[in-house]
């Protein structure tokens, strides 16, 4: 499985190739390419909390979720606090407003409800995507770093498995976020990572000057999902470094949070 760039309707986005395969979803990392805003938030901000005009936010949503082949009429988002709470969504989740206030946090949400759109938004955390074809459970959780030392992906797994989800069967895909090459932290990061990995964790870590690290999220998250019993084919991890590349998404670190949001979105498709 890969993660594979797409474009439609003049819309950027991310999707992973095992979920296509395997059909019965609709699903995509959104990139800031082929949106409505301007200024600070051009073009494809997808963050309904960020300043933007709403309706240049309403606008975004609906061309990603055109894109990307989902119903934008039904979407359930969290108030993400860097946690590992995965939430069980039911239709009862869905919004009424895509500005109304979210009345719950947590930074991962798992359904097996059809028609519900599970999103959640980064700018350099990782969003990852979670799908088991075979039951028919999707998730989609939001992994900072403090969410990746306390194993978020892991979380989400445990809950799919009381939907019935073999983790062998489930497919997860790691979005675009910061790489290794620009998260430079000071320890207080591998400290939680080593904390809570172990020896496991030292291959994703990197000493650099001025007694600081860099830290590979991605592949620590991988190394957890493989960790939950996902299958080593069955886990693709985008590339793209938000801070590397800020013509096609935007980086909380390189903007100092005067950005818009990626989102990430994964719906089952009604059969």
């Amino acid at each position: 499985m890969e993660i594979v760039e797409r474009t439609k309707g003049g819309v950027t986005y991310l999707a992973a190739s095992g979920f296509e395969a395997a059909g019965g979803v609709a699903h995509g990392f959104s990139t800031r390419l082929g949106g409505v805003s301007t200024g600070v938030y051009e073009s494809l901000d997808l963050g309904s909390t960020r300043g933007d005009d709403p309706v240049h936010v309403r606008e975004n949503y609906r061309r990603f979720f055109s894109a990307i082949g989902g119903d934008v009429g039904r979407v359930a988002l969290a108030n993400q606090v860097h946690g590992d709470t995965v939430r069980t969504v039911t239709a009862a989740d869905v919004k009424r407003d895509l500005f109304d206030p979210e009345p719950y946090e947590a930074d991962g949400l798992v359904t097996d409800v059809p028609g519900v759109a599970l999103v959640v938004f980064a700018a350099d955390c990782l969003p990852i995507l979670f799908y088991d074809p075979e039951r028919r459970v999707i998730a989609a959780v939001h992994a900072g770093w403090r969410g990746t030392a306390s194993g978020i992906v892991e979380r989400a797994v445990e809950k799919m498995a009381f939907y019935g989800c073999d983790p062998a069967h489930i497919l997860a895909a790691v979005g675009p976020g910061i790489s290794r090459c620009c998260f430079e932290t000071h320890e207080d990061v591998p400290n939680a990572m080593t904390a809570a990995l172990g020896v496991q964790a030292t291959p994703y870590i990197d000493p650099v000057e001025n007694g600081k690290f860099r830290v590979d999220l991605k592949g620590l998250n991988a190394l957890r999902l493989r960790r939950a019993g996902l299958l080593s084919e069955h886990i693709a991890v985008s590339g793209d470094c938000t801070m590397c590349l800020p013509e096609k998404y935007w980086s909380h670190r390189a903007t100092g949070g005067v950005r818009g949001s990626q989102a990430a979105a994964v719906q089952l498709l009604p059969l």
